[in-house]
Protein backbone atom coordinates (compact mmCIF):
# COMPACT_ATOMS: atom_id res chain seq x y z
CA UNK A 1 0.00 0.00 0.00
CA UNK A 2 1.15 3.53 -0.73
CA UNK A 3 2.26 5.72 2.16
CA UNK A 4 1.55 9.39 1.54
CA UNK A 5 3.38 11.91 3.72
CA UNK A 6 1.50 15.17 4.06
CA UNK A 7 1.78 18.36 6.07
CA UNK A 8 -0.88 20.37 7.95
CA UNK A 9 -4.30 20.01 6.37
CA UNK A 10 -5.23 23.61 7.14
CA UNK A 11 -2.29 25.00 5.15
CA UNK A 12 -0.75 22.46 2.79
CA UNK A 13 -2.22 22.91 -0.67
CA UNK A 14 0.58 20.82 -2.17
CA UNK A 15 -0.26 17.87 0.12
CA UNK A 16 -3.96 18.14 -0.69
CA UNK A 17 -3.44 17.50 -4.40
CA UNK A 18 -2.29 13.83 -4.30
CA UNK A 19 -4.36 13.15 -1.18
CA UNK A 20 -7.49 14.30 -3.01
CA UNK A 21 -6.61 12.26 -6.08
CA UNK A 22 -6.09 9.04 -4.14
CA UNK A 23 -9.06 9.51 -1.81
CA UNK A 24 -11.54 10.56 -4.50
CA UNK A 25 -10.57 7.73 -6.86
CA UNK A 26 -10.74 5.19 -4.02
CA UNK A 27 -7.07 4.19 -4.24
CA UNK A 28 -5.91 2.74 -0.90
CA UNK A 29 -3.11 4.56 0.90
CA UNK A 30 -1.78 5.13 4.39
CA UNK A 31 -1.80 8.79 5.43
CA UNK A 32 1.20 9.99 7.40
CA UNK A 33 0.76 13.56 8.57
CA UNK A 34 3.93 15.29 9.73
CA UNK A 35 2.99 18.88 10.56
CA UNK A 36 5.04 21.95 9.96
CA UNK A 37 5.13 24.03 13.11
CA UNK A 38 7.02 27.17 14.05
CA UNK A 39 10.62 26.09 14.51
CA UNK A 40 10.28 22.86 12.51
CA UNK A 41 13.59 21.58 11.19
CA UNK A 42 14.14 20.81 7.51
CA UNK A 43 16.30 17.87 8.59
CA UNK A 44 13.34 16.29 10.35
CA UNK A 45 11.55 15.79 7.04
CA UNK A 46 14.63 14.45 5.26
CA UNK A 47 14.00 11.16 7.06
CA UNK A 48 11.40 10.34 4.40
CA UNK A 49 11.54 13.09 1.75
CA UNK A 50 14.65 13.80 -0.37
CA UNK A 51 13.76 17.50 -0.52
CA UNK A 52 12.68 17.84 3.09
CA UNK A 53 9.26 18.89 1.76
CA UNK A 54 5.84 17.34 1.40
CA UNK A 55 3.96 15.66 -0.15
CA UNK A 56 6.03 12.55 -0.61
CA UNK A 57 4.75 9.14 -1.73
CA UNK A 58 6.47 5.91 -0.68
CA UNK A 59 5.65 2.73 -2.57
CA UNK A 60 7.86 -0.01 -1.18
CA UNK A 61 11.41 0.96 -2.09
CA UNK A 62 10.23 3.67 -4.49
CA UNK A 63 10.04 7.26 -3.24
CA UNK A 64 8.21 9.88 -5.33
CA UNK A 65 8.27 13.53 -4.33
CA UNK A 66 6.48 16.60 -5.73
CA UNK A 67 2.73 16.59 -6.27
CA UNK A 68 2.88 16.45 -10.08
CA UNK A 69 5.34 13.55 -10.08
CA UNK A 70 3.15 11.69 -7.59
CA UNK A 71 0.10 12.25 -9.78
CA UNK A 72 1.89 10.87 -12.83
CA UNK A 73 3.17 7.87 -10.85
CA UNK A 74 -0.34 7.09 -9.66
CA UNK A 75 -1.77 7.58 -13.16
CA UNK A 76 0.61 4.99 -14.59
CA UNK A 77 -0.85 2.41 -12.22
CA UNK A 78 -4.52 3.37 -11.97
CA UNK A 79 -6.83 3.96 -14.97
CA UNK A 80 -8.95 7.09 -14.83
CA UNK A 81 -6.46 9.43 -13.25
CA UNK A 82 -6.22 11.22 -16.62
CA UNK A 83 -9.04 11.44 -19.19
CA UNK A 84 -9.10 8.60 -21.72
CA UNK A 85 -9.57 10.88 -24.73
CA UNK A 86 -6.30 12.27 -26.07
CA UNK A 87 -7.55 15.84 -26.57
CA UNK A 88 -9.04 16.06 -23.09
CA UNK A 89 -5.92 14.45 -21.61
CA UNK A 90 -3.64 16.98 -23.31
CA UNK A 91 -5.77 19.87 -22.06
CA UNK A 92 -5.90 18.44 -18.54
CA UNK A 93 -2.13 17.97 -18.42
CA UNK A 94 -1.59 21.53 -19.63
CA UNK A 95 -4.01 22.97 -17.05
CA UNK A 96 -2.40 20.92 -14.27
CA UNK A 97 1.06 22.09 -15.27
CA UNK A 98 -0.15 25.70 -15.41
CA UNK A 99 -1.43 25.40 -11.86
CA UNK A 100 1.76 23.68 -10.75
CA UNK A 101 4.08 26.40 -12.05
CA UNK A 102 1.88 29.47 -12.32
CA UNK A 103 -0.69 31.56 -10.45
CA UNK A 104 2.06 33.11 -8.33
CA UNK A 105 0.04 36.08 -7.13
CA UNK A 106 -2.85 33.82 -6.12
CA UNK A 107 -0.48 31.68 -4.06
CA UNK A 108 1.28 34.63 -2.43
CA UNK A 109 -1.72 36.80 -1.66
CA UNK A 110 -4.24 34.04 -0.94
CA UNK A 111 -2.34 31.28 0.85
CA UNK A 112 -4.47 28.28 1.74
CA UNK A 113 -6.04 28.40 5.19
CA UNK A 114 -9.07 26.11 5.25
CA UNK A 115 -10.56 27.22 8.54
CA UNK A 116 -10.68 31.00 8.21
CA UNK A 117 -12.57 33.59 6.19
CA UNK A 118 -10.79 36.74 5.06
CA UNK A 119 -12.00 39.99 3.52
CA UNK A 120 -9.26 40.82 1.04
CA UNK A 121 -7.52 44.16 0.94
CA UNK A 122 -7.43 45.68 -2.54
CA UNK A 123 -6.02 42.88 -4.75
CA UNK A 124 -2.87 43.53 -6.72
CA UNK A 125 -2.93 43.69 -10.50
CA UNK A 126 -1.23 40.30 -10.53
CA UNK A 127 -3.94 38.75 -8.37
CA UNK A 128 -6.67 40.23 -10.56
CA UNK A 129 -4.99 38.69 -13.61
CA UNK A 130 -4.71 35.31 -11.87
CA UNK A 131 -8.40 35.34 -10.88
CA UNK A 132 -9.41 36.26 -14.43
CA UNK A 133 -7.23 33.49 -15.84
CA UNK A 134 -8.64 30.99 -13.35
CA UNK A 135 -12.17 31.90 -14.37
CA UNK A 136 -11.25 31.59 -18.04
CA UNK A 137 -9.50 28.25 -17.61
CA UNK A 138 -12.22 26.61 -15.55
CA UNK A 139 -14.98 27.91 -17.81
CA UNK A 140 -13.15 26.65 -20.88
CA UNK A 141 -12.73 23.13 -19.53
CA UNK A 142 -16.32 22.86 -18.34
CA UNK A 143 -17.70 24.13 -21.64
CA UNK A 144 -15.34 22.23 -23.89
CA UNK A 145 -15.58 18.81 -22.24
CA UNK A 146 -19.10 18.94 -20.85
CA UNK A 147 -18.42 18.77 -17.11
CA UNK A 148 -19.19 18.29 -14.34
CA UNK A 149 -15.41 18.14 -13.88
CA UNK A 150 -12.82 20.12 -15.80
CA UNK A 151 -11.97 17.52 -18.44
CA UNK A 152 -15.24 15.62 -18.58
CA UNK A 153 -17.46 13.38 -16.51
CA UNK A 154 -14.84 11.94 -14.19
CA UNK A 155 -12.71 13.47 -11.43
CA UNK A 156 -9.08 13.45 -12.58
CA UNK A 157 -5.64 14.79 -11.72
CA UNK A 158 -6.53 18.23 -13.06
CA UNK A 159 -9.42 18.51 -10.60
CA UNK A 160 -7.24 17.38 -7.71
CA UNK A 161 -4.81 20.17 -8.56
CA UNK A 162 -7.58 22.75 -8.23
CA UNK A 163 -9.21 21.53 -5.00
CA UNK A 164 -6.85 23.78 -2.98
CA UNK A 165 -7.90 26.71 -5.17
CA UNK A 166 -11.57 26.01 -4.37
CA UNK A 167 -10.69 26.46 -0.70
CA UNK A 168 -8.97 29.75 -1.56
CA UNK A 169 -12.04 30.92 -3.47
CA UNK A 170 -14.14 30.39 -0.35
CA UNK A 171 -11.60 31.65 2.20
CA UNK A 172 -11.03 34.96 0.43
CA UNK A 173 -14.42 35.40 -1.22
CA UNK A 174 -12.97 35.45 -4.74
CA UNK A 175 -15.47 36.46 -7.43
CA UNK A 176 -15.84 34.13 -10.41
CA UNK A 177 -18.37 33.73 -13.18
CA UNK A 178 -21.29 31.37 -12.61
CA UNK A 179 -19.80 28.20 -14.21
CA UNK A 180 -16.47 28.55 -12.41
CA UNK A 181 -18.11 29.44 -9.09
CA UNK A 182 -20.38 26.39 -9.34
CA UNK A 183 -17.35 24.20 -10.10
CA UNK A 184 -15.57 25.48 -6.97
CA UNK A 185 -18.63 24.59 -4.90
CA UNK A 186 -18.73 21.16 -6.55
CA UNK A 187 -15.15 20.46 -5.47
CA UNK A 188 -15.84 21.67 -1.93
CA UNK A 189 -18.86 19.35 -1.68
CA UNK A 190 -16.94 16.19 -2.59
CA UNK A 191 -16.87 13.65 0.27
CA UNK A 192 -13.08 13.60 0.10
CA UNK A 193 -12.85 17.39 0.37
CA UNK A 194 -15.29 17.44 3.29
CA UNK A 195 -13.19 14.81 5.08
CA UNK A 196 -10.02 16.87 4.56
CA UNK A 197 -11.77 19.99 5.83
CA UNK A 198 -13.08 18.24 8.94
CA UNK A 199 -9.57 17.15 9.85
CA UNK A 200 -8.17 20.61 9.09
CA UNK A 201 -10.59 22.27 11.49
CA UNK A 202 -9.50 19.95 14.30
CA UNK A 203 -5.79 20.77 13.94
CA UNK A 204 -4.27 22.76 16.78
CA UNK A 205 -0.90 23.25 15.09
CA UNK A 206 -0.05 26.73 13.91
CA UNK A 207 2.72 28.08 11.69
CA UNK A 208 3.52 31.71 12.43
CA UNK A 209 4.67 32.24 8.83
CA UNK A 210 1.40 30.95 7.39
CA UNK A 211 -0.68 32.87 9.89
CA UNK A 212 1.21 36.09 9.17
CA UNK A 213 0.86 35.67 5.39
CA UNK A 214 -2.87 34.99 5.65
CA UNK A 215 -3.58 37.99 7.86
CA UNK A 216 -1.46 40.26 5.67
CA UNK A 217 -3.90 39.65 2.83
CA UNK A 218 -6.97 41.11 4.48
CA UNK A 219 -9.20 41.33 7.54
CA UNK A 220 -10.03 38.20 9.52
CA UNK A 221 -13.80 37.67 9.55
CA UNK A 222 -14.16 34.13 10.91
CA UNK A 223 -11.95 31.38 12.36
CA UNK A 224 -13.59 27.96 12.55
CA UNK A 225 -10.51 26.06 13.74
CA UNK A 226 -9.96 24.36 17.07
CA UNK A 227 -8.05 26.54 19.52
CA UNK A 228 -4.29 26.57 18.99
CA UNK A 229 -2.37 24.57 21.54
Amino acid sequence: MYALYIANKNYSSWSLRPWSLLRTLGIPFEERCVPYETGSSYRRFRDFSPTGKMPCLVDGSTVVWDSLAIAEYVAERHPGAWPAAAVARAWARSASAEMHSGFGALRNECSMSVGVRIRLHAPSEGLRRDIARLDELWSEGLSRFGGPFLAGAGFAVVDAFFVPVAFRVRTYGLTLGAPAAAYAQRLLALPSTLAWEADALLETWRSSDHERNTLASGTLLEDHRAAAR
